[in-house]
Order: C-alpha cells, then structure tokens, then sequence
C-alpha cells in the first residue's frame, strides 16, 4: 500500500514506519523540520518531505494517490480552557477535520486514528475530552471510508515517555512522590501497537473503535486524565491473533540503561 504517516517522526511513529516499511508498504512522512526524522531516512520505502500538515492545501497534495492514511499525532500538553485549551483543540480535533476533509476530497479508503483510551465528551480531563471530539471528527468521514480507531492507555519500550521518566527521577531522588497512586494502566509494547496498526490495514474487520492499546507525564491535566481507569473492559488480549508482549520481559532491557 501507498501510506501517508501524519506524526512519522514521534515515538510510535517510528517503530510503526519500520513495521509498514518491512512490510512492503511506501511510506511518506510529513515533518515540520526533516533533520527531526533522518533516522527513518534509512528505510528502504520511507520518504521524509517537509511540510506542514496543519496546511489544508499541503495536506491534500500529501494524500494524493494514497491508499491508506495513517494519523498519530497527539499532545500531552495542550492548555486549558472548556472543553480544552488551544494546543489540544488544534492537535486532536482540527487537525483530524482536516485530515477527514482531505481523505473525502482525494478519495482515499482507508484511515487509521490513534487516539485514547477512555477518550469520552464528559471526560474529568481535557486531553480525554479533546480526543473525544477527534474519534467523532474521523468517524464522520464518508461511509466509503473505512475507519480504524485505536484506543491506547500506556504505551513502552525504548524513548517512551512514561517508564523512563520514572527511572530517570528513581536514579536521582530517594523518594518519588505519586500523584496518582491509585491509577489503573494497561501497558502495551510499542512493537505491539506497531504490528497491529499493520494487521488492521486490509482487515474490514477492524472498522471502528479498538480499545486494546496504550500513551501519557504529567501535568494537572495529565492528572485527571488518571482518575479514569485506563484498562480495558472487554478486550481479552490483542486482536488479529496477536499475542501481547508482558512489560517485564522489555522494560528492564532498556530501563537498566543509563540516561
């Protein structure tokens, strides 16, 4: 498949770029500055342009002849306000108006949507409540469209910004205060999430919601964000047959690293 990665260049976008580009599938990555995604420039089906995809005209000439569309971009930090502040309302509800707006004009089939587990309108958190408005932005597409929406609670491996920044803090203070000592995570691999945004691609199957995954550090946002249980109800495992890779067979291969 020919593939647009919005977000190519962040934390999962780079391990699902290797996945799709082992996989067969041309990739073209959007960035704001190319120096930020060279690392990927080594991969054999990858191309790294510069552009803005915040951009409606650039965002169309992007998916021209694309297959499919592929949307990571997401902020921890996004301001306050109601329901949200500026950077959360311009990363996970504009941008994914546009994105729609795009696909329907250039007739590309396929989306995939990252967005959060226990993303909901009535959410305690804005970063919750704007990616609510972001699943409702991409499902309003054409029915042409087939949409996958993925739900992620936390996700690690190596550059994750959620294991590592509490090693980092254990190497250099005796104590670690918990903001929230009583949330509920259901951690994912990263190499996980990679292999099943790829499953999903051809399978009509995965049309709609898929609340298997996990993706937050902390501000006062990020705190409310944790009074809602990130774990999953219904969801036994991973789907398209894939097993789940436990946390403590990867986290200490990279934790035990210096930083």
């Amino acid at each position: 498949m020919n593939i647009l990665l919005i977000g190519g260049s962040g934390f999962v976008g780079g391990h699902l770029a290797a996945h799709l580009s082992a996989g067969g599938h041309s990739v073209l990555i959007p960035t704001r500055r190319r120096e930020r995604a060279k690392h990927l420039t080594v991969l054999p089906t990858v191309d790294v342009v510069e552009a803005d995809v915040h951009d409606e005209a650039q965002l169309a000439a992007l998916m021209r002849h694309r297959d499919a569309v592929i949307n990571l971009v997401g902020v921890l930090r996004g301001g306050n306000g109601d329901p949200y502040g500026a950077g959360f309302a311009r990363a996970h509800v504009e941008l994914p108006r546009k994105i729609v707006r795009a696909v329907q004009n250039c007739g590309v089939p396929r989306l995939l949507h990252m967005s959060a587990l226990g993303a909901d309108p009535r959410a305690p958190s804005a970063y919750l409540r704007s990616k609510a408005d972001g699943e409702a932005a991409a499902f309003a597409v054409s029915p042409a469209v087939g949409v996958t929406v993925f739900r992620p609670s936390v996700i690690f491996g190596r550059g994750d910004s959620f294991l590592t920044l509490f090693a980092r803090l254990l190497r250099r203070l005796p104590i670690v205060p918990l903001a929230c000592p009583d949330a509920r995570f259901q951690p994912v691999w990263v190499e996980d999430v990679a292999a099943a945004f790829c499953a999903s691609l051809p399978r009509r199957e995965s049309f709609g919601p898929m609340e298997f995954l996990p993706g937050a550090p902390l501000t006062r946002d990020n705190v409310r964000s944790m009074q809602v249980p990130s774990v999953c109800d219904n969801v036994d495992g991973l789907p398209f047959a894939l097993s789940a890779t436990p946390l403590e067979t990867v986290a200490p291969s990279y934790l035990a690293q210096p930083t």
